[in-house]
């Protein structure tokens, strides 16, 4: 049975930092892509970062670029998103998914083939 859990969700003053965790199972973790999504309350789901566990690539969000940073530990299955600078419009759920990666990267980050969800994990900035 595949299993994505998130966890590390929590309230951050403005400017501070998180680290959220997406542990997988059930799957062989390296053949697969991880993608970090938010959907804050009234709004669409989007997607923020993700990373191909076999090549490391990554891509970001413009909105994230430069703030939130995403890595993988393959042997722990596990992808990470190290969030600092953080704002109040960051604030959301997050989500982790999992698909088959394609290359290049971003075309893996815009797919729509994203089949595996966790539950996701609430993140709360204060201003």
């Amino acid at each position: 049975e595949v299993q994505l859990v998130e966890s590390g969700g929590g309230l951050v003053q403005a400017g501070g930092s998180l680290r959220l965790s997406c542990a997988a199972s059930g799957f062989t973790f390296d053949d697969y892509a991880i993608g970090w999504f938010r959907q804050a309350p009234g709004k669409e789901r989007e997607g923020v970062s993700c990373i191909s566990s076999s090549d490391g690539s990554t891509y970001y969000a413009d909105s994230v670029k430069g703030r939130f940073t995403i890595s993988s530990d393959n042997a722990k299955n596990t992808v990470y998103l190290q969030m600092n600078s953080l704002k109040p419009e960051d604030t959301a759920v997050y989500y982790c998914a999992a698909q088959s990666p394609m290359s290049p990267i971003h075309v893996t980050y815009y797919s729509e083939l994203w089949g595996y969800w966790g539950q996701g994990t609430q993140v709360t900035v204060s201003s």
